[in-house]
């Protein structure tokens, strides 16, 4: 393969983290061909050594690597899948939003049409992009991986997660279900403590160390999911839900939303009336793993 600073890159879609790529790979020393349905959103890019492709075929020709970066999957078949478009003997790196099921039917899509792809997604902001605090996941097959990871490590921290294309996906809102949480929570104790004539910028050191607390916890925890074994080894699920009990009186006495904190008691008290009360928090993991359609 040649030197990475030789290596040609297509960027297909150039919002603002498809702008973000481009502009990263250029910085890098990488030839870099984009298009855009709106062609002036290239304007900048051309302007730092970009080459605008005048259709998608016309650019898919320009790279070895082709990176796909636009509102959603339907957006990418549409795009990539026009008559005149040829994939046989090219990688695909789909970096647009979507769920695992798509991702897999994409895959497999790509692949009858002759093209090595991965899946990947990006948990990042634009201006991040080509730091390593951008995280920037991908599934697939790891030898079509390897064979570009010297490229795509200019985007930031690049990391592979294994063979099922739909693992990227998973692992980008089973973050954003951790993001979330974590500010729900933050978000709660601070409209608590707004009450008593404490600021938000108060609390927030004291949040950031429970939450710190709180995540060293978490590989023990695993262990215990992972074994279907749950022993009260600090607290029990009863303890716990007398805590509960304890925050929403308080949040209600307050005149604090309580929507958040019942919502997390009545999943621990249908797990004590299914006989787990004695066993530790992690037992949780039976409530979420049981759809609910209410």
């Amino acid at each position: 393969m040649n030197n990475t600073t030789e290596t040609p890159v297509t960027v297909i879609g150039l919002g603002r983290m498809g702008q973000a790529l481009a502009s990263t790979f250029l910085k890098a020393g990488h030839p870099t061909t984009v298009w855009n349905r709106t062609a002036s959103k290239a304007d900048q890019l051309v302007a730092e050594g970009a080459l605008l492709a005048p259709t998608v075929s016309d650019a898919l020709k320009s790279g070895s690597l082709t990176i796909v970066c636009v509102t959603d999957y339907q957006a990418m078949h549409r795009l990539l899948g026009a008559d005149d478009i040829e994939l046989d003997g090219m990688t695909l790196v789909n970096l647009t939003s979507g769920d695992s099921a798509q991702a897999r039917e994409a895959a497999q899509w790509a692949e009858q049409r002759g093209a090595r792809y991965l899946d990947g997604a990006i948990m990042a902001i634009p201006p991040a992009i080509g730091t390593a605090e951008a995280t920037i996941l991908h599934s697939g097959p790891q030898a079509d991986f390897e064979a570009h990871k010297a490229t795509l490590d200019a985007l930031g921290t690049v990391t592979y997660l294994g063979a099922d294309h739909g693992l990227a996906s998973l692992y980008d809102v089973a973050g954003l279900a951790m993001m979330w949480s974590v500010l729900n929570a933050w978000l709660q104790g601070t409209a608590l403590l707004r009450t008593a004539g404490v600021d938000a910028v108060t609390y927030a050191p004291f949040a950031q160390q429970i939450a710190a607390g709180v995540a060293e916890w978490l590989p023990r925890h695993a262990e215990q999911v992972d074994s279907s074994s749950f022993p009260a080894e600090v607290a029990s699920l009863e303890t716990h839900v007398r805590s509960m009990a304890h925050l929403i009186e308080e949040s209600e006495a307050v005149g604090v939303n309580t929507e958040l904190p019942k919502l997390i008691k009545a999943m621990a008290d249908r797990a004590i009336a299914a006989g787990h009360g004695g066993e530790q928090y992690s037992v949780l993991i039976e409530e979420f793993s049981q759809p609910r359609n209410d």
